[in-house]
């Protein structure tokens, strides 16, 4: 899986989100800034994203994803 293919996943998975992505295609980290953040915990933030992913994880598609999740306020 590519970084393009992770970051455009996430991007239609995540309304409004601007989503950097930096690694290679099987360990990869992103950094992620969403409206769809506000008023959640970084617990809750983690699943949101790591659930748009969890298929590529379990087939080994896509070995680890590091992320790091912030609202356009904290930005």
């Amino acid at each position: 899986m590519t970084l393009e293919e992770v970051q455009l996943k996430l991007e239609s998975g995540l309304e409004s989100s601007d989503v950097t992505m930096e690694g290679d295609g099987c360990n990869c980290s992103a950094v992620i800034v969403s409206p769809v953040f506000e008023g959640l915990s970084l617990l809750q933030r983690q699943r949101m994203v790591l659930g748009l992913v969890k298929e590529e994880i379990k087939s080994g598609e896509l070995h680890a994803l590091t992320v790091k999740t912030f609202t356009p306020a904290e930005r």
